[in-house]
């Protein structure tokens, strides 16, 4: 799992609409999921003296379908393949001291169904293969929250 978190925000930030995340991976399977999820981070309080991380809303990609729903099209292994992986739209206020994260894993289960990783339909598949995952985040691969911000991009800035 990869875990992203801003600092502690300096003042609130007001984030409302749709969630998506434009991932550049590459996996040694034909077929993988995956997943992300939007939380706020609560700074430790009286009441949860070590913080809290609360869930605003998370989704999937099963890579497979990542152009279409109704052909499935097999990743090739070791190639880099750019996906978006949407979650239901949220709104929030985050509060100045929380901190906004993201997590990017390959499962969530019982959330969602666990994927064999090989290609093949659930139904009647057997065999399962292990997929190691990568997600790049460099220049040329620039691996992206996509949120909306009251503000825009200002919206973080202070």
């Amino acid at each position: 799992m990869i875990s992203l978190s801003t600092p502690p925000l300096e003042r609130d930030v007001v984030l409302a609409g749709p969630v998506s995340a434009r991932l550049h991976i590459s996996t040694t399977a034909p077929d993988t999921d995956f997943t992300v999820k939007l939380i706020d981070v609560h700074p430790p309080n009286a009441d949860y003296p070590h913080g809290f991380a609360m869930n605003l809303t998370d989704g999937i990609v099963r890579c497979r379908f990542r152009h279409s729903s109704e052909r499935p099209e097999p990743l090739v292994p070791g190639e880099i393949h750019e996906v978006e992986v949407r979650a239901p739209d949220t709104a929030n206020l985050f509060a100045a001291g929380h901190r906004i994260r993201l997590d990017v894993s390959s499962s969530n289960f019982p959330r969602f169904d666990v994927n064999t990783n090989t290609g093949e339909p659930e139904a009647t598949s057997r065999r399962t293969v292990v997929a190691t995952n990568t997600v790049h985040m460099d220049a040329e691969h620039p691996s992206h929250l996509r949120v909306w911000l009251e503000g825009g991009a200002d919206g973080l800035v202070t």
